[in-house]
């Protein structure tokens, strides 16, 4: 799809209520959004693959492929970091965690006002835009390459979850300083309030991926205070030579 110079962005939307994506379609372009549409999964995913959109509204039930199948191959197939939000009428928290342990950003409740939707998908567009200066993070021999979304470790590839790739992009990009608990939960779930064990659940499973198998440790836990990804060997050097 071509895009006019003075757009605010370029959002897919997926959807397969066709009243539903006329009236956010309609509102977004009178906004100043280009839009482009798919109402089933499988296209949704091609065009999400094919196009650099700038946020993808993606509905959790959908015919084809639903929205978690679609989420969970964009990120980990096809790699891509395009921000999603996630459009549905389930509203419990396990649903909510779901869908973001899928890869999705954020998550609107069916129905929902649009004036909302509009600020989400600014908002969005706005957080992915003051990235994308940062593509290349590194601690000691960990690289993540935000753009591809590919990790390494001493030239090996990680295999991450989509949590788990927002875990590592918010210590990387915070290190070596010690990254709260809370700022985590904030910056990985929003508003939402998960248990306590959820977040030590996937920090867990990160230090599994990019520590266990190597001799030395980058994810460090600080009591009282948070996690911090950090060379410790690396510190101590460079205090005793200064």
């Amino acid at each position: 799809m071509a895009v006019q110079e003075d757009s605010l962005g370029l959002v897919l939307l997926v959807e397969d209520n066709r009243g539903i994506a006329e009236m956010v379609g309609e509102f977004l372009e009178r906004r100043g959004y280009s839009v482009d549409y798919a109402s089933d999964g499988i296209t949704g995913l091609r065009l999400a693959i094919a196009e650099p959109y700038d946020v993808i509204v993606l509905d959790l039930m959908l015919p084809g492929m639903d929205g978690l199948d679609l989420c969970r191959r964009l990120r980990n197939e096809a790699k891509k970091s395009t921000p999603v939000l996630m459009l549905t009428a389930r509203d419990t928290l396990d649903d909510k965690l779901v869908g973001l342990d899928a890869g999705a950003d954020d998550y609107l409740v069916k129905p929902f006002e649009i004036r909302e939707l509009e600020a989400r998908i600014r908002a969005l567009i706005r957080r992915d835009r003051r990235q994308v200066s940062t593509e290349v993070l590194r601690v000691s021999d960990l690289v993540l390459d935000t753009a591809t979304l590919r990790a390494t470790r001493d030239g090996r590839d990680l295999m991450l979850s989509p949590i788990g790739l927002k875990l590592l992009t918010i210590l990387m990009r915070e290190s070596p300083r010690v990254v709260s608990r809370r700022d985590i939960e904030r910056e990985v779930w929003g508003d939402l309030l998960p248990d306590s064990d959820t977040l030590r659940s996937h920090l867990y499973n990160l230090r599994k991926v990019i520590d266990k198998p190597f001799a030395k440790q980058l994810l460090h836990t600080i009591h009282s205070a948070g996690y911090r990804l950090a060379d410790l060997d690396a510190e101590l050097a460079s205090a005793q030579a200064g």
